[in-house]
């Protein structure tokens, strides 16, 4: 044992008793609360019914069985193992497992096209893969392409990828103890990744420290002077894949102070509001369009949910309404935490919103405003020019953001990772301004990237696939407010002479090159497209002219 008592700075200590390592926080847990339910899954998010609802003490003995099942197929630390697979416990072990070992997990989302998979697999080049039955399909060619092996199915549907072993064949026998591995609070657990503006997403290079912290921030703002007796009574509803950073961190949430999360495969509003009534949830999460159709179900069967037992609702991905902000605290209660986050996988929920906190400004401006709130504790974010002086009250600037949950740079993209962290802050690409009260209104996005649905759509990708159609003279593509999606696709599409193409036609083609959320949910056909002096379209001028696009279909969804 090697022991420095002497180095006041530049200290790397990975000494296993005070080490920051995203595994530790599971082991430790064991000391405090091992009979407590850790994790809690729902029919269809398990393939074994053993792993429906584990203690931290049986979460952690099986997530040292994976752990020590990695090591001994000679992976090493920093090697990589790629996950196609969604929510389910065994998912969230293998997770857990693979930072007790200390390599890096590559989650991929599910979502994605075939060849955004390929480039994944080329880049990071993977030791190791584990996959979802129900999902592997869609992933199959670009294994083969790659010589990807499947070494562990997650056999939520029954079946075994033939050559692999199943989740529960993998750890069979191996030792429950903890791996004995060096592991350091900057190592990277995790690549995940996020779409540009560039055809190709880029992967973000996420460290154990990152985790620990972002689970303790999420933690800070979700049970603090939520009403609940103590952390251990804090339970949260996680249904939206832990293959992206926001359900990862809120479901680390729970885990960090003693509580426990509870686990759907996907978002389904109808199972959404049982499980808040079987499971006492005192924390959910979800979109706008989330809390509206919960409050259409409560509101057609009063009296068939429970209602005394959730305190905090955050959300994302757009503004809520305050219409069913009143309706939430009519039907739970009146001091209930209602708070929107914004963020970026890069550096995520860097703002809250509260309601209560500014609640004459939210009733006014919302949802035409899209209010980010105020810094989180955790992080230094603020609004600056070109110069990086922070601008004043109204006047548009860039959030740029620093904290300890922040990535550690894009794999291999030395040029993009210079530029998002230049001056020393990270760049968010997103236009923002102060009010006269320091909080943060988002006006636009500086990068062409359109969020929707909590995923990263590059327009550039989009319109690149657009025209491909031998029907398409050019096109540009930009987001709108929807009442689901957050933001929804939409394409300006002019179209060669003589040709004739509907809407209908367009998406078709699209969807058959692109992931459903990158493909368009509208398209308007225009003569010409807005264009600067410098050839380059204004899209800031088309999302203007066609903002209320969805508007008609918001306003039934309401009623």
């Amino acid at each position: 044992m090697e022991l420095d008592i002497t180095s006041l700075v530049n200290r790397r200590a990975d000494h296993r008793w005070d080490r920051i390592a995203l595994g530790d926080m599971f082991e430790r847990m064991t000391w405090s609360c091992p009979d407590r339910e850790a994790l809690i899954a729902w029919e269809g998010a398990y393939a074994n019914p053993q792993n429906a609802r584990l203690t931290y003490q049986q979460l952690d003995k099986k997530a040292n069985q994976f752990a020590n099942a990695l090591r001994d197929r000679k992976l090493k630390r920093g090697d990589r193992v790629l996950y196609f697979s969604s929510n389910s416990a065994e998912h969230y072990i293998a997770q857990i497992g693979a930072a007790k070992a200390g390599v890096v997990m590559v989650p991929v989302n599910v979502m994605i096209a075939p060849d955004v998979i390929d480039h994944i697999i080329r880049q990071t080049e993977p030791k190791f893969s584990m996959v979802d039955d129900q999902l592997f399909l869609r992933a199959e060619e670009a294994f083969k392409t790659n010589g990807l092996k499947v070494g562990v199915t997650i056999p939520i549907a029954g079946s075994v990828i033939p050559g692999s072993l199943s989740f529960d064949q993998f750890i069979q026998d191996q030792p429950e103890k903890e791996p004995e591995v060096k592991i350091h609070g900057d190592d990277i657990v995790e690549i995940l990744y996020t779409s540009g503006t560039t055809s190709w997403p880029k992967g973000v290079l996420i460290s154990h420290l990152y985790l620990y912290f972002c689970a303790i921030s999420h933690a800070l703002s979700m049970s603090r002077g939520a009403g609940v007796a103590s952390e251990w009574d804090y339970r949260i509803g996680i249904w939206y894949p832990i293959f992206h950073i926001s359900a990862q961190g809120m479901t680390l949430s729970a885990h960090v102070i003693g509580g426990t999360a509870v686990m759907d495969r996907s978002p389904d509003a109808r199972r959404m509001v049982d499980m808040m009534t079987r499971e006492k949830l005192t924390s959910i999460y979800g979109g706008p369009i989330d809390y509206s159709r919960m409050v259409k179900i409560y509101e057609e069967n009063p009296g068939q949910y429970a209602t005394e037992y959730l305190r905090t609702c955050p959300y994302g991905w757009g503004p809520l309404p305050p219409e069913v902000d009143r309706k939430l605290r009519k039907i739970f209660r009146e001091d209930l935490i209602i708070l929107s986050y914004d963020g970026m996988t890069e550096c995520v929920y860097d703002t809250r919103g509260w309601h209560h906190k500014f609640y004459e400004t939210y009733e006014k401006s919302s949802p035409s405003l899209n209010y980010l709130g105020v810094s989180h504790p955790f992080y230094a974010t603020r609004i600056v020019d070109e110069g990086m002086k922070t601008c004043p009250p109204g006047r548009t600037g860039e959030k740029v953001m620093r904290s300890p949950v922040m990535m550690s740079g894009y794999y291999k993209n030395e040029e993009a990772t210079r530029t998002v962290l230049r001056g020393g802050w990270l760049h968010s690409g997103d236009a923002c301004q102060y009010d006269e009260n320091s909080h943060i209104i988002l006006v636009d996005r500086f990068k062409d990237v359109i969020k929707s649905g909590g995923e990263n759509v590059p327009s550039m990708r989009v319109e690149n696939t657009i025209l491909l159609h031998p029907k398409v003279e050019n096109a540009a593509v930009f987001g709108v407010p929807h009442s689901r999606w957050g933001e929804a696709v939409v394409a300006a599409v002019i179209v060669k002479t003589g040709e004739v193409l509907d809407e209908k036609e367009l998406i078709d083609f699209c969807r058959s090159k692109l992931a459903g959320f990158e493909t368009p949910k509208g398209v308007v056909f225009v003569d010409q497209l807005p264009v600067s002096v410098g050839t380059k379209i204004k899209k800031y001028e088309l999302r203007e002219r066609y903002m209320d696009l969805f508007r008609e279909e918001a306003d039934s969804a309401q009623k």
